[in-house]
């Protein structure tokens, strides 16, 4: 569900560097159409904040003092699906990229991003959309492709259209882009979308991009 424009993006940063998290809240404090609702160090502060406070997005480094901001983003998601989750991460660690997809992050970028694509990636994440940086991605993905797929029958229960749905979304394409190179209405994409993500057992874009990449045939 897309959130309505007219209310200020509610935010809440995790990262164990105060300096990083003035320097965010700064940032966000003096753009129009955010509010930093709160601030947090650590895994537990992370997940107690997020069920206190209910940001609509919570901005998360990988790596925290007492366990992992994928551990957090995973634990956050199961009791409030509706807080997107971005991570902020000096790591580009391809472990760790996959991990923070299949726990059901909304994005991944690197913390060397400016501070304008920054403010669009949390307005994307906010929209209901997934950013993830596009390098590691890929690199992530096409690691993916290389493993052995795991004996799973869900790709097969996809129609031929459903496969060439995702086959789109796993380039990174948006719904309308989608809709423009099929045919179809966003709507019409939108409803595939639904139906993909039901049969894959996935809530996220980028999940569905993995289980793609994971079962897709070699060439």
């Amino acid at each position: 569900m897309l959130r309505s424009d007219t209310k200020p993006i509610r935010l809440l940063l995790v990262d164990d560097h105060q300096v990083l998290r003035l320097g965010l809240r700064t940032l966000f404090s003096e753009a129009d159409g955010f509010q930093v609702v709160g601030e947090a160090g650590t895994q537990a502060a992370a997940v107690t904040e997020a069920a206190r406070l209910k940001p609509d997005v919570v901005l998360m480094d990988v790596r925290l003092p007492d366990g992992s901001g994928i551990e957090a983003c995973r634990d956050i998601r199961a009791e409030r699906p509706e807080t997107r989750v971005l991570f902020l991460t000096s790591y580009a660690d391809d472990d760790a990229v996959l991990a923070t997809i299949l726990a059901g992050a909304d994005g991944f970028l690197l913390k060397e991003v400016g501070g304008e694509e920054l403010l669009r990636a949390v307005k994307t994440v906010a929209g209901g959309r997934s950013i993830l940086d596009p390098a590691v991605t890929q690199r992530v993905l096409a690691r993916v492709r290389s493993a052995p797929p795991p004996p799973d029958e869900r790709r097969n229960q996809l129609s031929p259209q459903e496969k060439r749905v995702l086959a789109l979304v796993a380039e990174g394409k948006t719904n309308k882009e989608i809709a423009v190179a099929l045919d179809l209405s966003e709507k019409t994409v939108g409803n595939y979308l639904g139906n993909i993500f039901q049969k894959l057992h996935v809530t996220r874009r980028a999940q569905a991009a993995v289980y793609y990449a994971q079962l897709r045939p070699k060439v």
